[in-house]
């Protein structure tokens, strides 16, 4: 990686961070969660303290089904935020994300800006790396960096084809990219590293669920639309007028995230589907895992509480799990499994 190029992926980051932070990014679709709605149960039989939102995910227990969706890196900035999201994943025992990788393999002195284990030596963690960098001369072994950078027990592959045409700088060549996924999910096994694909929120359909599935990823998060907009974040980052107006018809472009379970689940039954995609709180979190998600993840809460402090990301992951125990008492579900299968109705 060229000087240039170093400067062009840190300052890319910190835009990112400041227009999710100060402007306006939310998709124009919503995310379907709110045609659905849970039976009330004014009789649950339940002691609620005995309520279990635990789960295994990958070898690792967490204490709930929410992870702390991948944001940030690269950056002094994306440190201090990083580090504070990692304290309060430790102190709740829950999963965590981190941020498009590539400049930490390209650029070591950037790996401090991701490097959490410190801090939170027992969480689930996830590298992070774009699949379409697949096609620009990563490799098995560049992936295999990233996790060893991190300590990470899995990684991500992030899917973003959208967004990188929108971006002057973004990486256009998609063509072949599912073989060459192939090849990092079989090469990890070799170190027994289970790979996630995900989408930034534009939703995973049935069909490439299944492509995916074929090819042995072990989870798709279907990251999909009703949150952050990242063709309206990358509208903000356009440095003239036809650049914005390209990146501006895309504001309600996507798979809504109720959908995109739905067709994923349906798809591709062998592998574990993470929800994300602009849930805000328990309640929608629980309807992810009635509709066939094992977990939830929430990207821009935490980043906006992680913004001012470790005990504000700490209070946010508290209301959250808070919510999702309320809900399961409402709904009579002891555990997760009766969650599963809490009935939601059509509104």
């Amino acid at each position: 990686m060229s000087a240039d190029e170093g400067r062009s992926i840190e300052q890319r980051k910190a835009d990112h961070i400041r227009i999710n932070l100060v402007e306006d990014v939310d998709s124009r679709v919503t995310t379907g969660l709110e045609r659905y709605r849970f039976i009330h149960n004014a009789l649950p039989e339940i002691d609620a303290r005995r309520i279990d939102t635990s789960l295994s995910v990958f070898g690792k227990r967490l204490n709930a089904p929410l992870l702390i969706s991948s944001m940030t890196g690269g950056t002094e900035e994306a440190r201090l935020i990083n580090r504070r999201l990692a304290e309060a994943a430790q102190h709740a025992r829950i999963a965590m994300g981190l941020g498009s990788m590539r400049a930490a393999v390209l650029k070591p002195e950037l790996a401090s800006t991701f490097q959490v284990r410190d801090l939170a030596p027992d969480i689930l963690l996830f590298a992070n790396i774009g699949a379409v960098q697949l096609n620009y001369g990563f490799t098995v072994d560049d992936c295999r960096r990233a996790i060893e950078l991190v300590g990470a027990d899995a990684l991500v592959l992030h899917l973003n084809p959208l967004q990188e045409i929108l971006q002057p700088e973004g990486d256009w060549n998609w063509s072949g990219l599912l073989e060459k996924i192939e090849q990092v999910v079989h090469g990890l096994a070799k170190d027994s590293v289970p790979v996630v694909v995900k989408e930034v929120g534009w939703g995973i359909s049935a069909d490439v669920a299944r492509r995916l599935a074929e090819v042995g990823v072990a989870a798709i998060d279907v990251a999909g639309a009703g949150g952050t907009s990242w063709s309206q974040v990358e509208m903000f980052r356009a440095t003239d007028a036809v650049q914005r107006r390209i990146a501006a018809a895309f504001v309600d472009w996507g798979i809504p995230t109720a959908d995109s379970i739905r067709y994923v689940r349906e798809a591709a039954p062998s592998v574990l589907v993470f929800a994300s995609g602009g849930i805000t709180n328990g309640v929608e979190g629980a309807k992810c895992i009635a509709l066939g998600a094992t977990a939830f993840g929430m990207a821009r809460p935490f980043l906006k509480a992680a913004a001012q402090s470790t005990d504000a990301v700490v209070e946010e992951i508290a209301v959250v799990v808070g919510q999702l125990r309320a809900v399961m008492l409402a709904v009579g579900a002891a555990d997760l499994a009766a969650l599963r299968h809490a009935p939601l109705v059509r509104v």
